[in-house]
């Protein structure tokens, strides 16, 4: 019931369930007695042939699908864990990552580590929404239609969870009467509302909203400012204004 057919074959997902996420949740009460539910489901490392997948390898890439049914966490919208990446060895600069909603809406939530800088994007389908260098990011779905998105990004890191469960969750909780703070973080910065990226934008990183990004694995090249960040720096200039 829950395989994903592509490529003609079926891939299982891993689940993120509640209890995976109680110490993230806005609704604490509801959290520690909310009997356990699947959450999202994470299908990883996916291609459509032997050819995609060993272009996969070869450029050190890694495309993946999530799916979020909707879903209220109490008082709080269904949302992932929340993570950052690392920095590329030998820079300052941590790995990007690009998301495209296939189907339904999204809210993207960025935050710098120190939650200076508090960026919320709202997307449907056809956007992509580019995770820039220095931010970590929460998807929530706070619509009532199942959320579909994919995402290319570097294979070769693990993203890092910690920060997000140290504080149990983003700067914001976005609930059924909106975004609200965190007293866990001491002076986040406001949250500042950013379109997603347009057309003109999107060229710049070799995309469109009309085309899947997918597709970009036939000029695979084109997607080295995902494992090569440190030398395409001036692509990310603006993203998020």
């Amino acid at each position: 019931m829950l395989a994903l057919e592509i490529g003609g074959r079926r891939w299982e997902p891993d689940i993120r369930r509640l209890s995976d996420m109680r110490e993230l949740l806005c609704d604490t009460e509801w959290a520690s007695s909310a009997e356990d539910i699947d959450l999202y489901y994470m299908y990883r490392d996916l291609y459509l042939s032997r050819a995609d997948r060993s272009s996969l390898i070869e450029h050190n890439l890694r495309y993946d699908i999530t799916i979020i049914p909707p879903r209220m966490l109490g008082r709080e919208y269904v949302k992932t864990a929340g993570h950052y990446h690392p920095k590329v060895p030998g820079t300052d600069v941590t790995y990007p990552e690009i998301y495209e909603v296939l189907e339904g809406d999204a809210l993207y939530l960025l935050q710098n580590e120190d939650a200076s800088s508090v960026v919320c994007i709202a997307a449907s389908e056809g956007d992509k929404v580019v995770i820039p260098p220095g931010y970590g990011h929460i998807t929530i779905n706070r619509s009532n239609r199942r959320l579909k998105m994919a995402n290319f990004v570097c294979r070769s890191f693990s993203s890092i969870y910690g920060p997000y469960r140290d504080l149990r969750g983003g700067a914001y909780y976005c609930t059924k009467e909106g975004f609200v703070k965190n007293p866990r973080y001491r002076d986040p910065a406001p949250i500042k509302w950013v379109d997603a990226p347009d057309d003109d934008m999107l060229r710049r990183f070799g995309f469109s909203r009309t085309r899947e990004i997918y597709s970009a694995l036939r000029e695979p090249r084109s997607l080295e400012f995902l494992t090569k960040p440190q030398d395409h720096l001036s692509l990310f200039d603006g993203i998020l204004e």
